[in-house]
């Protein structure tokens, strides 16, 4: 499962969902599929996939200011 983050900061695409909070990170099955969407964005400058590992759910969760267990995921496509 990947994330697509802002290279930048860090901060994933989440999902607004009335309710939930924070936001769910949205996530793709593969890496393939994951850059696809950031290519058809035109986005390549600005986004990265990763893999969404313990390492990985731990840094995002900082990012995004809440504990890791916290988190949530939402699918593309939902």
């Amino acid at each position: 499962m990947y994330a697509i983050v802002y290279k930048s900061d860090g901060f994933p695409i989440c999902r607004q969902v009335p309710g939930i909070s924070p936001d769910p990170v949205v996530t793709w099955n593969t890496e393939a599929a994951a850059r696809a969407f950031i290519s058809s964005k035109g986005r390549e400058a600005e986004f990265q996939p990763l893999q969404i590992t313990d390492d990985a759910m731990d840094r995002l969760a900082r990012a995004i200011g809440c504990p890791v267990e916290a988190m949530t995921f939402d699918p593309y496509p939902a």
